[in-house]
């Protein structure tokens, strides 16, 4: 058979993600363990969203609504954009995939910063794309370096924002040099999955950009995080029309179920739940910050709800022995991170629980 795959598949590491709660439990003979190692919300949905889902559970017989029709009004009638501007996806990660899939060939180049969201470059690779990786400089996003990598077979330059793993940023100004300075062939990709957590401040808004007339800004986001729907997987995109019609020659007819278009809709209108996540995400950060620096363990600060952490030793082992206390983190080897674990914002108890067990963990191996 390996004369007929694509030999672009030789060279990609699949993407491997967090234990789920259930599987630790089996093998480790675990009753309480908490997850921290995805990112994900620290609450379930809101109570809106459920009622939404147990509506919508009675029609599964019946295939979605292929073009979200009424998913697409609601996001646009919160952005002030209109429909025509709006792509849907099994997640933001869908998203990204079929937007390179409608625009790469290969030999065709795109930009990433290094460490970054590991889907960009397997997806990209999938395509036949040569990565452009762009080291960032104490974490954060080198663009000097990223503008200097654009040559004539860029199709795209990626940016997530605040980035994954490193919970930095760029800002404002940053992001008015790279639009000042990027070429009008060249998309800008912004994945701005955990955008709810970063806004304020110098954070841009990049929707007034694209209400201004960027016509190559992509603008991804997701209902998995703040929203609390990962297990459904809904994600959205803004684009030029142009560019939003290509994307639906491309992706799946129904690629977004119709319990995930109902729930999302739901969780839209449930604002005061989303503000009340938010805060119990703040607070946790803020405790994990109070914790690490009494402990004197060096950290990266976040605008996301995930905190990247060194913890001075291969981080693998100590992935390992906090996994055994119930405490399921991410070991950061996988971005060449060896020596950093990431740990989300989880609730005040599982919090707790993170802390004492990274505490024991750490007195061990000292």
């Amino acid at each position: 058979m390996k004369r007929i795959w694509k030999k672009s598949l030789d060279e990609i590491n699949p993407y491997i993600p967090g234990k789920p709660i259930e599987e630790v439990k089996r093998e480790l003979g675990l009753s309480d363990v908490v997850k921290l190692a995805s990112n994900e919300s620290p609450l379930p949905p809101s109570p809106k969203v459920i009622e939404a889902i147990k509506r919508e559970a009675a029609n599964v017989n019946r295939y979605p609504d292929g073009g979200g029709f009424y998913l697409k009004k609601a996001i646009s009638g919160k952005l002030g954009l209109p429909a025509a501007n709006i792509v849907l996806g099994n997640g933001s990660d869908e998203v990204l995939t079929t937007l390179l899939r409608t625009f790469i060939e290969p030999g065709d180049e795109i930009v990433i910063a290094k460490p970054t969201f590991l889907m960009y470059k397997i997806s990209a690779a999938i395509e036949g794309a040569v990565v452009r990786e762009v080291p960032m400089i104490d974490f954060k996003y080198d663009i000097d370096g990223m503008l200097k990598a654009l040559g004539p077979r860029t199709k795209a330059l990626i940016i997530a924002n605040p980035d994954n793993p490193t919970g930095t940023y760029v800002n404002i100004g940053q992001l008015e040099r790279i639009i000042e300075e990027l070429s009008p062939d060249i998309l800008l990709v912004l994945d701005e999955a955990y955008y709810e957590m970063a806004r304020g401040g110098d954070y841009p808004e990049s929707v007034d950009y694209f209400k201004k007339g960027m016509n190559n800004l992509v603008i991804a986001r997701t209902f998995s995080k703040v929203y609390a729907l990962a297990g459904l997987r809904a994600g959205y995109a803004i684009m030029d029309k142009d560019i939003a019609a290509l994307y639906d020659k491309v992706r799946d007819p129904f690629n977004v179920n119709s319990i995930a278009q109902a729930a999302a809709i739901a969780a839209l209108e449930d604002e005061a739940y989303m503000n009340k996540v938010l805060d119990i995400i703040r607070k946790g950060k803020e405790r994990f910050y109070s914790f690490f620096e009494n402990m004197g363990v060096e950290f990266i600060n976040s605008r996301t709800n995930f905190v990247l952490v060194k913890i001075g030793a291969d981080s693998s082992p100590f992935s390992k022995a906090l996994l055994k206390k119930g405490v399921i983190v991410r070991d950061m080897s996988a971005w060449g991170l060896d020596g950093y674990i990431r740990v989300n914002a989880g609730t005040e108890s599982e919090n707790d629980k993170f802390c004492q067990a990274f505490e024991e963990a750490l007195g061990e191996r000292r």
